[in-house]
């Protein structure tokens, strides 16, 4: 009856100590999660859509290549480069730094594009 008894308050104990961590959990944000803002810019029919894009500081852009051919993504001061995009691949990038980023594609260098970072 004692083996019992141990038994069940070690299994109160666990049970109360995953509850306590699933609340806590559920209030605050999980390690290395982020709540900045997402943008998407697609490639098609070589032109990047938007073209331009204004953002708030600590957002995160991803490009999505929708043509059949492939794109490679490149800041014209080297802030960020792609890996060479096939359909459907994508690219992402987070602004930590407020400014005016231009860009284009290494490979169809007629397809240019820009985004505004907003400090605030």
């Amino acid at each position: 009856m004692m083996k019992f008894a141990r038994i069940t308050c070690a299994l109160a104990v666990v049970v109360f100590l995953g509850l306590i961590e699933l609340a806590a959990s559920s209030t605050m944000p999980a390690p290395g999660t982020s709540d900045a803002a997402s943008y998407a810019i697609t490639i098609k029919d070589f032109q990047f859509s938007p073209r331009n894009l204004e953002i708030p500081l600590g957002s995160k852009v991803t490009w999505i290549n929708k043509d059949e051919e492939p794109h490679k993504v490149a800041e014209i001061n080297d802030a960020f480069t792609s890996q060479p995009l096939d359909t459907n691949e994508v690219f992402s990038y987070e602004f930590r730094t407020a400014g005016k980023y231009e860009y284009f594609c290494t490979i169809h260098p007629r397809m240019t594009g820009a985004i505004v970072v907003d400090p605030k």
